[in-house]
């Protein structure tokens, strides 16, 4: 049984399309058709992640589409709505100095350029403007930090788990 730590979800199916089958998809990448250059997906359905390949995929208005192989009709298709669509990390590309995937920052330790730990990473989401981190302090609490290098964000080290900002702790 494969745990949701070896893969990095990239979005969901959300919906069909058709009847032949194909489905769309929530993306979390950037652009969000993106997702489509990635297989096998890994599907996650009772608490197992499920590779599955891509037979197919393309921007289709507002959203993206996908046609899985073995998925043949709308039928099929409804069956996966809902499921959360994932990648193993090595299929990630390397990410130039500097940049970093949303994966890698979750569960870093926050602490202000004064030494204050203000909590962990849950999680980060985008809001248009810039990626906000969604901390959880040790209270239970939580803080939003956005994400915006050299003014906000101070520091990054994967190494040593640790992200150093400039902001208020109380905040």
């Amino acid at each position: 049984m494969s745990t949701s730590a070896e893969f990095i979800t990239l979005g969901k199916i959300s919906g069909v399309f058709g009847v032949k089958g194909w489905v769309k998809v929530y993306s979390h990448t950037e652009p969000q058709e993106g997702i489509v250059n990635y297989s096998p997906w890994y599907i996650k359905q009772r608490d197992d992640w499920t590779p599955i390949k891509l037979k197919n995929g393309k921007k289709q208005a507002k959203t993206v589409i996908a046609q899985l192989e073995n998925i043949n009709d709308r039928n099929q298709a409804e069956t996966l709505i809902g499921l959360e669509i994932a990648v193993k990390p090595e299929q990630l590309p390397s990410l130039p100095e500097g940049e970093y995937y949303w994966a890698d920052l979750e569960n870093l330790q926050v602490n202000t350029i004064e030494g204050v730990e203000i909590g962990q990473v849950d999680y980060v989401f985008a809001t248009g403007a810039n990626d906000v981190l969604m901390v959880k302090k040790q209270d239970g609490t939580e803080c939003l930090i956005p994400f915006i290098m050299d003014d906000v964000i101070k520091s990054v080290d994967l190494t040593t788990s640790l992200i150093i900002v400039d902001w208020d702790p109380d905040f």
